[in-house]
């Protein structure tokens, strides 16, 4: 091959540079096309785009800012409230990417609209307060807030996939995959939409 043939072969086939897109959830996944089907928790539920959902702190000041919060990063959050995982956010963040390449292999689905359904199912409508009554405590049922569901969403999930995962063979990030489509799915065998119904069934026996 001449030293023209050569020179024309690498002007064709130009080296490009593969460049992250901001646009993207851990570069991956396109936040644009993520709906949140319950008119409920739409204000309740941030899907802005971050390549690493870390927001360094600048929600913690103002009471409700955590409505803005990236929901990924609510549920690594989350899943970091245990004394064993507190402050381990690099090492919990890949257990979120890596479940959610699970959920992407098994559903065909964007892995943050999984997450999103599987919130709407887990987070309880209707709960249990005590009114005191003559010093009797009485149980009333009452509903619950938007903010609330979702914060004990987010509880139910993260305390099932320890339990599925502690001192377990699975890895987290499998278990807290199954635990996404399960709960998606609205099936029962999820902690997390087990544990609604259970508190749901108590609320309405208080009515």
């Amino acid at each position: 091959m001449s030293a023209e043939e050569v020179a024309q072969e690498n002007t064709e086939a130009p080296v490009v540079e593969k460049k992250s897109n901001p646009n993207l959830l851990f570069n991956k996944w396109d936040l644009s096309e993520v709906k949140v089907n319950d008119p409920g928790l739409v204000r309740y539920i941030s899907v802005d785009s971050l390549i690493v959902p870390h927001s360094c702190g600048r929600k913690q000041k103002s009471q409700f800012a955590k409505s803005e919060m990236l929901i990924v990063e609510r549920l690594i959050n989350r899943l970091m409230q245990t004394h064993h995982n507190t402050g381990k956010k690099e090492l919990t963040s890949r257990i979120v990417e890596q479940a959610f390449d699970i959920v992407y292999k098994k559903t065909n689905r964007n892995p943050v609209e999984v997450l999103i359904d599987a919130l709407a199912n887990s987070g309880p409508r209707e709960e249990t307060v005590r009114l005191k009554y003559g010093g009797i405590n009485v149980p009333k049922s009452v509903d619950t807030a938007p903010q609330r569901r979702i914060d004990t969403a987010l509880f139910f999930i993260a305390r099932g996939v320890k339990q599925a995962s502690h001192k377990k063979k699975k890895s987290a990030s499998a278990c807290l995959a199954d635990e996404l489509i399960a709960a998606a799915a609205g099936d029962t065998r999820s902690f997390a939409v087990a544990k609604k119904e259970e508190r749901e069934r108590v609320a309405k026996s208080a009515r």
